[in-house]
């Protein structure tokens, strides 16, 4: 990989047999970036292993789930190529090989009048152990009951009613956030841009707009039912209905699912942020990467920090020891943050200039893995084996 830095990277020879690999705990990184994917792995206390080559080499990489559901996980991705087009790959050995049906997974019917142009999110169900959301460009959400093999359009939500009047953000029209409860399969949240927050509580039947106490500051009417531009939403640890919001421009919680929403920006640098993310274990806590502006798309000050909140966005506290100290320019966009299933938990996230950075005591202390990547469209984490 001519001019990129990969902390630890592992010499051809000493490449291990999969099942080897697979039958060790470990903590797998997939990063998705403009050009291919990047897996690191580290087992145990060790050193981070990055393989040699990234995969779908040439390929953007928008989305990555891995599914650790099942008696052995499973990498998806959502790559898309500038000659081929979008497509949703699978790897049951930690991605060692690939594969691509036949058919393409997700697809528009014809009567839609639609084409895909990206997938953004895919998202093992909570409560289902076979069904994979994804959202995709278009804004449309997409169920599996094959562990992502094939989807099927959810009609209900691209026939809602309010369609028409959604407005592509900047990025495009992409559902980019699926939500799934555990407690219960068919309360489902998505969200996208810029169309706001949408719940069901029928398995997909019906869907209410939920974006009340959210602000749209960039419409005449900055409190509408809809049209909001959220850019990420995630769920607390321990608090299930406790739900918290990255906006364009605000932060916000919500503790009803989603139906009300309370800014709890006080205390931030900038409100203005694309990533958002809970932690696996701690209730009340969240960690977001403030920007400076939407017309400064640059880390808030040009501080290369994170932004943690243990008491459900009472207060802040900034996270940058082994970060860059001096002026930074990298922006973390909405799935380049995400932490892992361990306790403490490891923190992750790569950034536009192509570099990616971890913690794996919560946050308290960082280290850079990556350097001189391509821009890191989104990075995922999960102990597995």
């Amino acid at each position: 990989m001519v001019g990129c830095r990969l902390a630890g990277v592992r010499d051809e020879g000493v490449d291990e047999d999969a099942a080897e690999v697979i039958g060790m705990t470990e903590v797998l990184l997939a990063v998705g970036t403009r050009k291919g994917l990047f897996i690191g792995r580290r087992r145990g206390g060790g050193a981070w292993e990055f393989d040699e080559s990234p995969y779908f080499n040439a390929q953007a990489v928008y989305s990555v789930a891995i599914d650790t559901r099942g008696g052995a996980p499973r990498l998806l991705v959502g790559g898309d190529s500038s000659h081929w087009g979008p497509s949703v790959f699978h790897s049951d050995d930690l991605g060692r090989t690939w594969t691509e049906p036949a058919r393409p997974a997700v697809r528009f019917p014809q009567d839609t009048g639609a084409s895909l142009e990206r997938v953004w999110q895919l998202h093992p169900a909570a409560a289902e152990p076979d069904v994979v959301y994804a959202g995709t460009e278009p804004a449309a959400l997409y169920r599996s009951e094959d562990r992502g093999e094939t989807f099927e359009l959810v009609r209900p939500l691209w026939e809602h009613p309010t369609r028409s009047k959604w407005v592509p953000g900047g990025g495009g029209e992409g559902l980019h956030t699926v939500l799934t409860d555990a407690r219960d399969p068919k309360a489902v949240t998505v969200a996208v841009s810029t169309a706001g927050v949408f719940r069901t509580l029928d398995g997909g039947a019906s869907w209410t707009p939920s974006n009340s106490g959210v602000s749209a500051v960039f419409l005449p009417d900055p409190n509408p039912e809809f049209g909001q531009c959220v850019h990420k939403v995630t769920r607390d640890a321990a608090t299930p209905d406790r739900l918290y919001l990255q906006n364009h421009w605000g932060v916000y919680r919500s503790d009803d699912a989603g139906a009300h929403w309370t800014d709890i920006g006080e205390g931030l640098p900038s409100t203005f942020g694309f990533a958002a993310v809970a932690h696996p274990h701690r209730g009340d806590t969240a960690y977001v990467f403030p920007i400076n502006a939407d017309a400064d798309r640059v880390p808030a000050d040009r501080r290369c920090r994170v932004y943690r909140t243990a008491d459900a966005g009472k207060s802040w506290e900034p996270l940058s020891a082994g970060l860059p100290q001096e002026d930074h320019y990298g922006t973390v966009l909405r799935d380049a943050m995400c932490t892992d299933d361990a306790d403490p938990a490891g923190v992750y996230f790569g950034n536009r200039n192509g570099e990616v950075f971890a913690s794996a005591d919560d946050g308290d202390s960082w280290r850079q893995l990556a350097s001189h990547l391509p821009d890191v469209l989104c990075v995922r984490a999960a102990l597995v084996g």
